[in-house]
């Protein structure tokens, strides 16, 4: 080590050398990216992020406003990376990207834990071999989702994604939940959660909140932070149901610290930490040596664009995918999920060969209905043309049925196996007619 190093070492402060947008300039202290240090300023305390270093400073992003800060400041590093009070102490709260309480209530009485985790060994994770309830009908009979397994919501704004997500945190079998909202809009949070959510679902869920209004690294250490503690739950031997809204918010937020850091735009103005970030969040979820983390991120696909970068991206990475589309919702229907658009990786591990025969009969029958749809309402369809067809047709208000619910509803899977397999019976005689 050299003299210098071994000087920096023995420094306890350093000050502010310079302040653009939420980034400040860092001299006299050797500090290590990922490292928070407190900024001594006027009126109080703030605390940053290192995000970048070169050979005479480190920058760091302020968890926080910058207003107040001034150049000379001084600055104190912590002992390594932020931490967050993480453990059953959570459950029913909610709480910012630090873990600090949003809703009143008292202190978290939780251990302080470091929020960045390894992502476990692939040799040493469970095989995913068993289904997940979620209580929406559609998802657990047409797109089954496995304990453990990772899908995302692909739709554009206001069709409905929070709704559902919310819906599967009252539905889930999964014994907790922890539902992270990253770059909220601040009127809906309180909206979410007492209306939506619901104090049946809050009481055995987790909820961690930045709203669009706060910096790029708060926004995305909630997703980080809700991650962690999703971990810290399964290897206590849970079954979790993770759920992030929006990866889309949380990819910007990682767009505006990259370019922030120095970091060249690639990808639609995306910097390659976007890609790298990505991975390595969405790998944390998933089977663990002992419990499992199950996790929905929703995807934000304006314009119906699937192939724009973070959406393209989500979906290499994922074990599935759930398509809602903007048209069911114009024609009423919730969840406004395509099932012929949206597929699960796993289903054919996590069902019977028999519940796979049902749902490929419905899928064919669906499929036939939609391609003759357009000759129906032109009147252009024979009836006789395609048997398959003219069974689904007559049978669509049921098939309609089944794949709406309420918000409210809850559906068991066994239930939802049974209604399916009823109609999967009544169409069977045409699907053989025509094979």
């Amino acid at each position: 080590m050299t003299a210098t190093n071994e000087l920096l070492r023995a420094v306890t402060h350093g000050i502010v050398s310079r302040v653009v947008g939420t980034e400040v300039e860092l001299r006299g202290l050797r500090l290590a990216v990922g490292d928070a240090v407190d900024l001594e300023v006027q009126g109080g305390r703030r605390v940053a992020e290192v995000v970048a270093v070169d050979d005479h400073a480190s920058r760091a992003l302020v968890l926080g406003d910058t207003a107040g800060i001034a150049r000379g400041d001084r600055v104190r590093p912590r002992s390594g990376a932020l931490t967050a009070p993480i453990g059953d102490a959570l459950l029913g709260r909610i709480v910012d990207a630090l873990g600090r309480p949003l809703d009143g209530g008292p202190p978290i009485a939780a251990p302080q834990m470091g929020m960045e985790a390894d992502v476990p060994n692939a040799l040493q994770r469970q095989r995913v071999v068993e289904p997940l309830d979620t209580g929406v009908r559609l998802i657990d009979t047409l797109c089954t989702v496995g304990r453990g397994q990772r899908l995302g919501l692909f739709a554009g704004s206001g069709v409905g994604k929070s709704t559902l997500l919310a819906m599967m945190v009252r539905g889930t079998t999964a014994e907790r939940s922890v539902i992270a909202l990253v770059g909220e809009r601040g009127r809906e949070v309180r909206e979410f959660v007492e209306e939506v959510l619901g104090p049946e679902g809050l009481a055995r869920s987790v909820v961690v909140v930045s709203t669009s209004d706060e910096p790029a690294l708060m926004r995305m250490r909630a997703a980080i932070l809700a991650t962690r503690i999703a971990e810290v739950f399964a290897d206590d031997g849970h079954d979790v149901l993770l759920t992030v809204d929006s990866l889309t918010r949380l990819a910007t937020a990682q767009r505006e610290i990259g370019l922030a850091a120095g970091e060249p735009p690639t990808s639609r103005g995306y910097p390659p930490s976007v890609f790298a970030m990505l991975p390595r969040l969405l790998e944390r979820a998933g089977p663990r040596a002992v419990g499992t983390i199950t996790a929905f991120y929703t995807v934000l696909v304006e314009g119906g664009d699937h192939d724009e970068p973070v959406a393209d991206a989500a979906r290499s990475l994922l074990d599935g995918h759930l398509v809602l589309d903007r048209k069911l919702t114009s024609a009423g229907r919730f969840p406004a999920i395509d099932p012929l658009e949206s597929l699960s990786r796993l289903a054919s591990t996590v069902t019977t060969d028999e519940q796979q025969a049902v749902a490929i009969t419905i899928r064919r029958a669906l499929s036939a209905a939609e391609r003759v749809r357009d000759l129906v309402e032109v009147g252009a369809y024979v009836t006789g043309t395609d048997p398959l067809a003219d069974a689904a047709l007559a049978m669509e208000e049921h098939l309609v049925a089944f794949l709406s619910q309420s918000a409210t509803e809850i559906s068991s899977a066994t239930e939802a196996w049974a209604l399916l397999t009823e109609l999967a019976r009544h169409l069977q005689p045409d699907a053989e007619v025509a094979a």
